[in-house]
């Protein structure tokens, strides 16, 4: 009898931690994304619905929940230019411009359906609580709301694959529950040491039918940075980091 016992509690507690700890869940959603601080380096397509594409490649780097900063390597039109995001604050550098220009969340430095705040992202539970928490078997579905009203998008319904503890859909949406985008995590790809995540990140919106914008990740990999390298006067010195 005590052997029975001993089994049952055994598999009482072997429920997964995260069922009690939903933002725990949401944190390590974020590590398996990107290690704490990183570079990677992506391309963005946006695409139109007449077919046409116009490609960006970036090369960013991250530190901590708070820090992004990106530099354009391509078109040659953009080449040069920078962008830095400092919590909810962002700027970009134009080159020829001289110094640095504040820019909003919802605003999108190379058009297209990805935003601001999707190109420049924080961690996930650096903005955002989870409220509510279902389990789907293979999967959870995580309902976020945001912690401030600066944030681009005051709900997300985050699909997470239960056993790689990555997303595979988010929705976006208003504090009215309105939709505003979807975003799609495709082809998980091993990027070594420890990295394996999505490798593709595509999102379309009903308010943009037609368009698309895709972000395809070439290399991502865990590097120390220093703070200098997150103001606003090391905007026009980013590809000394390449």
């Amino acid at each position: 009898m005590l052997k029975i016992v001993a089994i049952f509690m055994s598999l009482l507690f072997a429920a997964p931690a995260f069922a009690t700890a939903p933002n725990q869940l949401l944190e390590q959603v974020d590590r398996n994304l990107s290690p704490d601080s990183y570079e990677t380096y992506r391309k963005l397509i946006n695409i139109e619905p007449d077919g046409r594409k116009k490609e960006f490649i970036l090369f960013t780097v991250k530190k901590g929940r708070d820090k992004v900063a990106a530099l354009f390597i391509s078109p040659a039109s953009e080449k040069g230019r920078s962008t830095l995001r400092l919590e909810e604050n962002m700027w970009l550098y134009i080159p020829n411009v001289g110094k640095p220009i504040r820019i909003t969340s919802l605003q999108s430095v190379v058009g297209g359906v990805f935003n601001n705040s999707d190109i420049l992202r924080l961690d996930y539970a650096a903005e955002y609580n989870v409220v509510q928490m279902e389990d789907m078997g293979n999967e959870y579905v995580l309902h976020l709301k945001a912690k401030t009203k600066t944030v681009a998008y005051d709900k997300l319904k985050m699909w997470v694959d239960k056993n790689k503890i990555l997303p595979r859909k988010i929705d976006c949406l208003t504090e009215a529950s309105m939709l505003i985008k979807t975003i799609y995590f495709k082809k998980t790809e091993d990027f070594g040491g420890g990295i394996v995540r999505p490798s593709v990140v595509e999102t379309e919106s009903p308010l943009y039918k037609g368009y698309k914008s895709i972000m395809i990740f070439a290399k991502i990999k865990e590097r120390e940075l220093k703070d200098e390298v997150f103001t606003l006067t090391y905007m026009p010195n980013m590809e000394s980091l390449r």
